[in-house]
């Protein structure tokens, strides 16, 4: 992964797949605890999308229900 602003390779810090074997307990609760506070910030995102999608769903069939009855 390239850091943007640095032009940097960033150091990832939990590959999926990776051999657990040679990391301590204290790094794999450390990467537990990165891992929840990502899997929270993916659920906000997920969450804020939903929103967005139902709020533009209501506008547009709210309009198309509307435009219908001022019709007849």
């Amino acid at each position: 992964m390239i850091d943007e602003e640095s032009g940097r390779t960033k150091k990832t810090l939990h590959a999926v797949g990776e051999d657990l074997a040679p990391l301590s307990v204290a790094e794999l609760e450390t990467r537990i605890t990165i891992l929840r506070g990502e899997i929270t910030r993916l659920e906000g995102a997920i969450a804020g999308k939903r929103k967005t999608a139902a709020a533009a769903d209501a506008l547009f069939r709210g309009g198309a229900k509307g435009e219908s009855d001022a019709s007849s």
